[in-house]
């Protein structure tokens, strides 16, 4: 796992978001998903700058993994590192919404660092 993963994995692992149990590095179909909480359907994926160069691969990860009834929310690893407590608020947000459709799809990246928080997933 990368610094960003592991950082996260520390903040998410034992039920420490709501009481909802993550998996990491978890095989979904032909893909290995980050992190996922099977219950609520919910990947997150942490991102790293090779992403950029990876656009279309993972648009389309996204699409089959969207198919199968997953949500897909993604972080860069910056914001995972240095941004923490929004990060931890996103996906405590996402688990927290009842009825909420879990197969929407997830947001075009942004530029590394993107907008005024930087974060990739927004509500």
């Amino acid at each position: 796992m990368t610094d960003a993963e592991t950082k996260l994995w520390q903040l998410i692992r034992k039920r420490q978001v709501l009481g909802f149990k993550f998996r990491k590095q978890a095989p979904i179909g032909p893909f290995i998903a980050d992190f996922v909480c099977f219950e609520k359907k919910l990947i997150i994926e942490i991102d790293g700058g090779q992403h950029k160069d990876r656009k279309t691969y993972d648009e389309k990860r996204t699409q089959w993994l969207v198919s199968q009834g997953f949500e897909v929310i993604r972080f860069w690893n910056n914001d995972v590192l240095k941004d923490s407590e929004n990060v931890l608020q996103a996906i405590f947000r996402r688990l927290a919404l009842p009825g909420q459709p879990m197969n929407t799809p997830t947001p075009t990246l942004p530029h590394e660092g993107g907008g005024s928080s930087g974060i990739m997933e927004k509500l």
